[in-house]
């Protein structure tokens, strides 16, 4: 279950990553939402991108159909403007694109910005929504599965974790974030430099070590 985080940001991360993401709720979050309803097929494909694809609010409200584009038979978000004017371009999963194809075929959206405002009555109102409503979608949807003090921004550094925990290069995940530094990666990750065992001990153009005679 969810604990207590500290107040420095790479306590916060480490916290994140032992009381979060090694627990069943991670993969329940996204899944939380109501998909027979047509607000709970919103939130779960912007569960997903914020969870997958590590957007900022900002960025997911601002995310317009004309950004979706296949890219080396893969689908991406292209040429998204984040912080600070900087512009990405981010991998979509497959499995996040099919909660996106749920939901924009329920609305019926084809054209300009993919989240909207729903009413109570499951129905469609205005061009676009607010980022304290993703906000409210993230801690309603943790609120439901017994999660406390999750925010949005949680979710994109969990984002960053888990595509480091499987495998993915530094520098990978620095462009799916979209950080200017890479020092502000390695803080999202919680990275620290190990002196025994080093990266540099082993690389290939070592001398090699002939047995001594008997």
């Amino acid at each position: 279950m969810w604990t207590h985080l500290s107040d420095t940001p790479l306590q916060f991360a480490q916290n994140l990553f032992r009381s979060y993401l090694l627990s069943p709720e991670l993969y329940e979050t996204w899944q939380a939402p109501d998909c027979k309803k047509l607000k709970g097929k919103r939130d779960r494909a912007l569960l997903a991108l914020l969870l997958a694809c590590g957007l900022r609010r900002h960025e997911a409200v601002d995310l317009r159909i004309e950004h979706l584009e296949q890219r080396e038979e893969h689908w991406a978000i292209v040429d998204l403007k984040g912080k600070a004017g900087h512009v990405r371009t981010i991998p979509i999963p497959g499995w996040v694109m099919e909660e996106l194809r749920t939901w924009l075929n329920a609305a019926g959206i084809d054209r300009g910005k993919i989240f909207r405002r729903v009413t109570k009555m499951g129905r469609i109102l205005g061009e676009g929504m607010t980022e304290k409503a993703v906000w409210h979608i993230v801690k309603g949807s943790a609120k439901r599965i017994g999660l406390e003090k999750l925010a949005p921004h949680d979710l994109r550094r969990t984002c960053a974790r888990l595509c480091h925990a499987s495998g993915g290069e530094l520098e990978q995940i620095q462009f799916l974030l979209g950080h200017v530094s890479i020092q502000t990666t390695e803080r999202y990750l919680g990275c620290k430099q190990r002196i025994r065992s080093a990266v540099n001990d082993q690389i290939g153009i070592e001398p090699v070590v002939h047995a001594a005679p008997a």
